[in-house]
Order: structure tokens, then sequence, then C-alpha cells
């Protein structure tokens, strides 16, 4: 242990250093409090009691002090001035940068600067940032740390466990990134913006989203400009490493290709902290009209929208977003009448249930043709079944109707079936006329040698029959046919016998 004090002073633990790495490895700088609230919000609960604000705040941020001065103490992070409230700015150091890295699992060389000198004039515009990251994220308390805490604690904790979730990790959003309309990623040239913030999780579908947050300092006109850079960034092309051109937007991000058609630029979320003196009511207005051009969709006969190479360009307050987060009715997209949580405001569910409408109803056509297919074949089977039946004999004796096996026994016409005796009679019939003193069938089975047909056939054929001249006996069916064939090449050798 003694040890470790040597190491760390403040007596720090890996947790509470990898929360400082991580957070101020994609917020750039942040205080205390912010890094807590981020990092381990289970301890915002387990201080609520302690007597004042000022008492809970010094006891929920105490580890990520401590981790602060032992991270100091190894040269990784630190003070960068202080916010207009009085708290203290923390930065990482170079080394501090490389380190975070590694926690975030990023190349060190997009981890960006180390945003030295950013409390020089209060950081207001970075701590909007670091608010909605946090209204973004919704930090969930882990309920197993809190598992000795008074029942009063953990129940309050739960409550916010069962809010709606927010979107990603810490890791998922990135700050200061640059979109070079011209130059490199690495060195932009000019023309291009910088995004305050890029939010990856495809996990919670959002695969992309840029946002910027204003503090109502800059005029509608501001704002536009800074859109029409976005535009420029998302029209510009590069070949990939595969050769190909594509988005240079694409060649660091991933998110699903667009329809034929259908295909819109990332989306944009823009976020007001009203603490300027402009009126973020006015402010959209107006700056909806200023950039029709890049959001509006081309109206389609099902009444979606198709937003082909168009921004999807989105607005909230921030005091709507930490009240709601993400998934509340408090995002308004621009060209449309209502708010939306926010993956309905970025997306097209119009267009989504305009899909679905039609995949519904081709599978309607379709299951209506093969209804209409098995009908027809039943309906053609049916028919064939009666044809059949109408042409199916009657036995001369009893007048029933022959069984498929007697009607197809009566039929046969292979050389080696023998020829039915009987071939008017159904199988009962035919056993009594074959029986000795069977010959009382019945007046139309007495009549039937007299009918000419098959058994005269028979009797004549019987009557040519070869006999042989050595034995008396009479030929085989297959003896007679052989000694019958005729032409070039075939010849009988002895054919008396």
């Amino acid at each position: 242990m003694a040890g470790k004090r040597k190491t760390n002073p403040a007596g720090s633990t890996n947790s509470s250093r990898g929360d400082v790495l991580r957070v101020l490895g994609a917020l750039k700088v942040a205080t205390t409090d912010q890094i807590q609230r981020i990092g381990a919000p289970h301890l915002t609960f387990r201080h609520a009691d302690k007597e004042t604000p000022a008492k809970q705040k010094q006891a929920r941020t105490a580890s990520h002090t401590g981790a602060l001065s032992d991270m100091r103490k190894h040269g990784l992070s630190e003070n960068g001035g202080s916010t207009e409230t009085g708290d203290v700015l923390r930065n990482l150091t170079l080394k501090g940068l490389e380190a975070a890295s590694y926690e975030l699992q990023r190349p060190v060389t997009e981890m960006g600067s180390t945003a030295r000198g950013a409390g020089s004039s209060g950081a207001s515009h970075p701590m909007s940032v670091n608010e909605t990251v946090i209204a973004m994220l919704r930090p969930k308390p882990n309920m197993a740390k809190l598992a000795d805490d008074p029942p009063h604690i953990q129940a309050a904790a739960q409550s916010a466990v069962d809010t709606p979730p927010g979107i990603g990790t810490i890791a998922s959003y990135w700050t200061e990134v640059p979109l070079p309309a011209t130059g490199t990623w690495n060195a932009p040239g000019k023309g291009g913006a910088q995004a305050d913030l890029v939010l990856t999780a495809p996990q919670d579908q959002v695969p992309l989203l840029f946002i910027e947050v204003d503090n109502c300092h800059e005029t509608a006109e501001e704002l536009a400009a800074k859109l029409e850079k976005y535009a420029r960034f998302f029209r510009r092309k590069m070949k990939d490493t595969d050769g190909k051109e594509r988005p240079m937007w694409r060649t660091r991000w991933t998110a699903p290709e667009g329809r034929y058609g259908d295909a819109p630029h990332p989306p944009v979320l823009l976020v007001f902290n009203h603490l300027g003196e402009r009126n973020p009511q006015r402010t959209i207005p107006r700056l909806q009209e200023l950039t029709r051009h890049l959001w509006e969709g081309e109206r389609q006969r099902g009444g979606h929208h198709l937003y082909d190479r168009r921004i999807p360009i989105v607005a909230v307050g921030l005091r709507n977003l930490r009240e709601h987060g993400p998934a509340g009715a408090v995002f308004a997209r621009f060209g449309r009448d209502h708010p939306q949580p926010l993956l309905e405001a970025i997306g097209n569910p119009r267009r989504d249930a305009a899909d679905a409408r039609e995949q519904d109803e081709a599978r309607a056509r379709q299951a209506e043709y093969k209804a209409q297919v098995q009908r027809a074949a039943q309906e053609k089977a049916a028919a064939k079944a009666a044809e059949r039946e109408a042409r199916r004999p009657v036995c001369t004796g009893c007048g029933t109707k022959f069984t498929d096996e007697r009607w197809e026994a009566t039929q046969a016409t292979d050389w080696d079936t023998p020829k039915d005796s009987h071939p008017a009679l159904c199988d009962a019939c035919k056993q009594r006329a074959v029986a000795p003193g069977g010959g009382h069938v019945g007046t139309q089975e007495r009549r039937e040698p007299a009918r000419g047909g098959a058994e005269r056939h028979d009797f004549q054929r019987a009557a040519r029959r070869p006999v042989c001249t050595d034995c008396g006996a009479t030929f085989t069916d297959e003896r007679w046919k052989a000694t019958e064939r005729v032409g070039w090449g075939v010849t009988d050798f002895g054919s008396s016998g």
C-alpha cells in the first residue's frame, strides 16, 4: 500500500484514472464535475444526502479530483484555467492524449489537440458542448456499485436507470473534428468547417451525426454560412484505398448507403444554449429560409419526401435535450411541422411507412396471384377428373363402374401382358364367369361372344397360331413373333420348331 501511495499520493484508483483519460480524451477539456457525471454517475446518488450542494459536489468528485492530482504528478494532465462559475478546467498533455488513445481505442493522430488555453475566456462554448454530450449520453448509474447503499438511494438511482436511454458511450463522441473542403484531414485548407461534435453510434441506430452547439451568439446568416461549409465538405470526393472515388466523409466514417434517388448527406443537429442575446425562436425560422436549398426534399405521391443529396438539419434547445433526452419529441427537423424524437427527426419515417405499405400491397398481390393459380389448377384438375370419370367403363354384367385397378387391367397393351378374357366385366363378374358353371353371368354377358370385338379377334388369332412340326406343341408368343420377323438381315434357321 505504501508503494502505491508513493506512485499515486492522492490514492487514486485505476478506475478513476481511466474515467479521466476517457472523458478528457474525447472532450479535450472538462471540469471534475463533468468527468464524474459521465464516468461514475452512481456517485451523484450516493452523496445526495449531504447538507448542501457544495458538499455534495465535493464528496462525489473527490475520487476523480484525486485521480487528476496523481495524473498531474505523472505529467498526464494539467489545469487549464477556470469556468465563469469558478470550476477548474482540466485537460490532458500530449503524453496524456497518447494514454487516452489506448483507453478510447483511437489512433493517436486522431486525438486532436490538448486544448491548452481553452479556459482563458471561461470556456463557455466547450462547457456547452460537454453538457450536450452529457444530455445525449444520459449516463446511468451502475446499480451493482450501490448494492450496499441505503434503500432510498437505490430507489432514486433505479428511477434514473428506468428513464429512456441515451445514445452511445463517451467513446462514441469526437470533438473539434476538421471537415476539410480543401487540403487533407491532418492539414485542412481554407473553406472547410470544424464540427463541434461527431457522434458515431451504429449500435443505437445513429451511424453518423454531426452536432453544432450555439450559445446564441451567432446570427442566422453566420450559422447558414457554417452549414454551407458542411455542404461543401459533403460534396467533396476523393479516391479511397481501393482506388474508387467516394465522398470524402465516407473514407473516415461508415454509414449505410442510401438507395438510388434517395441518398441524403449525413444529418446535422443544431443545439441552442440560450446564453447570448440571440433568440433561437427567431433565429431558427430565418435559418430555415436561408438554407432551404440545402435541406428541402422532393415530395412524392405517397405524401413522403426524398432527400437525395440533401442535409437533414435538426434543431433542439439544450434545456429540452437535458430534460427529455434523445427519445423525447423535442427535435425540430427543418421542413417538418411538428417535433419528433431524434431517430425519427434524422430519419424518414414517412418514406419508411410508404415502403411498408408498398411491401404489404406487393405481398397481397403475390398472395392473390398464388391463390388464383391454385384455384385454376384445382379447377383444371376437377375438370380432368370429371372427364375421366365420364369415360369410366360400366360392367355389362352388374352395371357397376370399374375400379381404377380393373380399368387399368382391361387396357393393358404390353406384349407380355395376356389379353383380358372378359374386358367388359368387373372383377366380381369376371370371377363368376370364369368359374365352373359360371356362364350365366347375365344377359349382356351371355351375349358378349356374339358382339364380335376383341374376343373374335382372339379366336381368330388362336386359330392362326403355328404348331411345332416335331413335337406338335403350340408356339409361344415370343417364338411366333420371332418367326414372323421380316426384313433384310433377319434370318431364322429352323423356323419349323
